[in-house]
């Protein structure tokens, strides 16, 4: 495959969602300081201020654009995308990091709650990157990233439409991957593990999970959410740097993924009962992230 220069930051319009806080947050403020103008999107209008008051403080020089949105909403999704593209008919990166989590069993979960998750972490990120692909492509050396997740890599028991989406979207990326080099265009998949963000703290729980379950859930793996989201930031900065296909931050990812290579079909029983182990007893990760 044609092998691409290094991707250069500076004086080049990058958007990215989830932009308020954890990774997306500390993604923003790598950016900036790698001398990117900027659109942020995020549904959370006012960490999103925050996060675009601080980087225009300390970047006065750069262009700082931010777009409230609720990505799970079709219609809000392309009026962003019409926004970025009047302002910015050519775009050098692409970052798509927002996302949602839903806890419980299939059979716990609403379908509206289902397509919700589905329609943040999968249908958005789609959108976007084909509404965006005229200006992605408009100049030589553009970038995409998409964000998965260890649960693109794995499928646990009570995350089912978590793991849909992010399976779905590193699909697309892949494919994407071979579509796009021939535009000088670079693809990276990103695969977090355990990383310390709020997406715990925004988490669905499926409608039909016990309320005895949801708090233990909730607290056991928000323990597990250890990595810190700013070095997770530097590292997808340096893969977009590199051109890296793939991107798997932190031992809670990497170990699962060459599980899941050396034992394909076997890993899953693992997988499984470590979830059940982990949980107590059955208490479903309803409110993880393990992006």
């Amino acid at each position: 495959m044609t092998r691409l220069p290094e991707y250069r930051f500076a004086g080049r319009t990058a958007v990215l969602t989830g932009a308020a806080s954890g990774i997306g947050e500390h993604v923003a403020y790598g950016l900036a300081h790698l001398g990117s103008d900027l659109v942020l999107v995020d549904v959370d209008s006012e960490r999103l201020e925050t996060v675009g008051r601080r980087i225009r403080t300390a970047h006065p020089g750069l262009t700082v654009q931010t777009l409230v949105a609720d990505l799970s909403d079709r219609s809000a999704v392309e009026d962003v995308a019409a926004r970025v593209l009047a302002g910015h008919p050519a775009i050098g990166l692409l970052v798509n990091n927002a996302g949602i989590a839903l806890g419980g069993r299939f059979d716990q979960v609403s379908i509206d709650q289902f397509e919700r998750v589905m329609n943040v972490n999968f249908r958005a990120p789609m959108l976007l990157t084909h509404a965006l692909l005229p200006a992605l492509t408009a100049t030589p050396g553009g970038h995409l990233v998409n964000v998965s997740s260890l649960f693109g890599l794995i499928a646990p028991p009570g995350q089912s439409a978590y793991c849909a989406s992010k399976f779905a979207l590193r699909g697309l990326s892949e494919s994407l991957r071979g579509e796009l080099i021939d535009n000088g265009v670079g693809v990276t998949t990103v695969h977090p593990g355990g990383i310390k963000t709020r997406i715990a703290e925004s988490a669905l729980v499926g409608v039909h999970v016990p309320e005895e379950e949801i708090e233990p859930s909730r607290r056991l793996f928000a323990a597990l959410l250890s990595y810190p989201p700013q070095k997770a930031a530097a590292q997808i900065l340096r893969a977009v740097a590199k051109r890296k296909a793939r991107l798997l931050i932190a031992t809670s990812a990497k170990a699962p993924d060459l599980l899941a290579r050396l034992l394909p079909v076997g890993h899953a029983g693992i997988v499984r009962a470590a979830t059940v182990a982990t949980t107590r007893g059955g208490a479903r990760p309803a409110e993880a992230e393990i992006r």
